[in-house]
């Protein structure tokens, strides 16, 4: 893969900034693109669809606690779309709560990681996202 197409949907600055930061140091070059809340989100897939299918996203991390639409709306609208389903989402968020886990993992998220302030710890969840993502597990083809 010459290039890792990640999109990001963030709306806290500080998390935004921290993840990017923490992409850089991937081995693999990334495009980021970053949606600041649901509803945007839902739009940009939907009209990457419509318009670029081949600039779909690689992989998603989508943070829960965010405007307009949830992350859990957001992760029901990927997994409940043809087009959509097949891209890995790792829910990335600061919440812990059982039920979110739960809700996550039962609309089909990927993963689900909580976010560390330390920014240290943010790199090493990124590592460890290359490391699984790109080295050991195979990313489906871009159509």
């Amino acid at each position: 893969m010459n290039e890792l197409n990640i999109l990001l949907v963030e709306d806290n600055e500080g998390d935004i900034f921290m993840v990017s930061e923490a992409l850089e140091n991937l081995s693999v070059p990334v495009k980021l693109v970053n949606q600041r809340d649901g509803q945007l989100a839902v739009e940009y897939l939907s009209e990457l669809v419509q318009l670029t299918p081949r600039n779909l996203p690689d992989l998603i991390l989508l943070d829960i606690n965010l405007p307009k639409k949830s992350g859990h709306e957001v992760l029901r609208f990927i997994k409940s779309h043809d087009a959509l389903r097949h891209i890995p989402v790792i829910m990335l968020t600061t919440s812990s709560a059982p039920e979110d886990v739960l809700a996550a993992y039962q609309n089909y998220a990927s993963s689900y990681v909580t976010k560390s302030s330390s920014e240290n710890d943010l790199n090493r969840v990124m590592e460890l996202v290359e490391d699984f993502w790109l080295n050991l597990a195979r990313l489906p083809s871009r159509h």
